[in-house]
């Protein structure tokens, strides 16, 4: 009894639970249309509380607050671009993408509606879309199998590839079996779990500091010692940085994982209470993980010897923090939100990746009239290929969650957030024009760095350049009548169902 650890018995329960779920959605997963979008049938708390948790990975637990302890809260202006990002996303792109998804031949994935919306001429933006999901998805796959080795690497006695392997196993076992479903069902109680532990860890941190002056005047001694300015959003930064952390909220619109929970919506009234559920539940978790940082500044000034407790990586202050102030049975509870945010992500794009090779390759292309119980076989054993491939991208144990995140999130907001707000608000958009923005901007995020060396974010070159492509390529070709004609049609039924 002398080695038991109650940590291991709150995590061997949540990954049972997570299984168990998995197994009940597969029951429940008769189509392939069940497997992707789970039938269209998620109503408002699930659709809010899945979008956020696939949204909030493990970077909201770990290298946001990471980056707020190094940085001070000049590094919020990351929280508050996606705060405003996600609002207008909810608003203006949810509904009327959840309409014309259906009205475009009942569309599953992204590709397939880019190809429908845009008739015969949207094939190569099928697997041109398509490409770009796998290519930075599978980096984002790998920050997610990154942040989970590095907890159990900091819990338990294993080494980091162990701890890789254990973190994705059971993700990559759910999404196996159960499909969106089994996503879905697990999110709800993932996004449960993180906004628990967002909540009530800064409030223990806060009472172990003693009070708000013990805790400034902590944080001032630690301002003398380093010389910077933590307690400003101003202090340190530029405007080129304000803008590069601000403009995470633009990603909003092209990520595919958050994209088809509105497509998975019951109907578009029932996103209106997502909406409410989701902005209250994202800005009650973002301010938790920005206080998690923050706090901690105090408490490890003032305790430097248990800073060690991070073992030199400032990515592990909520785990460091846990550990330290909470009961082991709690921390385990507390430490399997950050086990829940790389879940729920992970589990997720996998099977995004997988319905992309599935839906839009595979069935695009190789097996049009393949049968729905190949199709989802088919989706299982791709979720498993793509994670071999994210293991083997995150197997590096010097990766930094924060940065593969940004990279591939600033991938998917340039190359498809353009496309998906012109797509259901402009009518004279073309195949060709949505295509030339597509490469644009995917271009420009990946040779930006290289070629500039510039310090700002590359997902705002990258959007500029897609949206512009977009429009002046579409002015120049011929406007698609029946295009239109169908854009029209969805229009009128998304005012219809407001």
């Amino acid at each position: 009894m002398g080695n038991f650890n109650p940590m291991y018995v709150t995590f061997g329960i949540y990954l049972i639970a997570v299984l168990l779920i998995g197994m009940a959605a597969y029951y429940s997963t008769r189509s392939f249309d069940d497997y992707i979008l789970g039938g269209r049938s998620l109503g408002s708390f699930v659709t809010a509380m899945s979008a956020g948790a696939s949204d909030m990975s493990g970077w909201l637990l770990m290298g946001l607050p990471g980056a707020i302890y190094v940085g001070g809260l000049s590094e919020a202006w990351i929280a508050i671009g996606l705060t405003i990002g996600a609002y207008f996303n909810w608003r203006l792109v949810a509904g009327r993408l959840r309409v014309h998804t259906e009205y475009n031949n009942n569309a599953l994935t992204l590709p397939d509606y880019f190809f429908n919306r845009f008739g015969a001429q949207g094939k190569a933006m099928k697997v041109i879309s398509a490409a770009i999901i796998l290519f930075f998805f599978t980096i984002y796959c790998a920050s997610g199998i990154v942040a989970g080795a590095r907890l159990f690497q900091s819990l338990f006695d294993v080494t980091y590839t162990q701890a890789m392997w254990l973190g994705a196993g059971a993700t990559i076992a759910y999404t196996f079996i159960g499909g969106f479903l089994a996503v879905s069902w697990t999110d709800t109680i993932q996004a449960t779990l993180m906004i628990f532990a967002l909540i009530l860890t800064p409030i223990m941190v806060y009472l172990a500091l003693g009070g708000a002056d013990e805790m400034n005047a902590a944080i001032q001694s630690v301002a003398v010692s380093t010389g910077k300015e933590y307690g400003s959003l101003l202090a340190g930064t530029t405007l080129m940085g304000i803008i590069s952390t601000a403009a995470w909220g633009l990603g909003y619109f092209g990520q595919p994982h958050i994209l088809a929970r509105f497509m998975a919506a019951e109907n578009v009234k029932s996103l209106v209470s997502a909406r409410r559920i989701g902005m209250t539940w994202m800005i009650l978790c973002l301010a938790g993980a920005c206080a998690v940082g923050y706090f901690g500044i105090a408490y490890f000034g003032g305790n430097p010897d248990q800073a060690v407790a991070m073992g030199g990586n400032n990515e592990r202050i909520f785990i460091a923090l846990t550990t330290l102030l909470f009961n082991p049975w709690i921390a385990g509870i507390i430490l399997s939100a950050i086990l829940a945010a790389v879940m729920s992500t992970l589990s997720c794009q996998l099977l995004v990746c997988s319905s992309a090779i599935t839906e839009d390759f595979y069935k695009g292309f190789l097996r049009p009239d393949a049968p729905q119980k190949e199709l989802v076989w088919i989706g299982r054993l791709m979720v498993l290929a793509v994670a071999v491939i994210a293991i083997i991208i995150a197997a590096d144990p010097e990766s930094k969650v924060l940065g593969l995140v940004s990279y591939a999130w600033a991938g998917f907001g340039a190359a498809f957030g353009p496309v998906v707000i012109l797509s259901v608000f402009w009518k004279r958009m073309t195949a060709l024009g949505a295509l030339v923005g597509m490469i644009a901007g995917a271009v420009v995020v990946v040779a930006w760095k290289p070629l500039t060396g510039s310090s700002l974010y590359e997902i705002v070159p990258g959007f500029i350049a897609c949206f512009i492509a977009i429009v002046v390529v579409s002015l120049l070709s011929k406007a698609p009548q029946k295009v239109q004609d169908k854009f029209e049609e969805a229009d009128k039924a998304y005012r219809l169902a407001k």
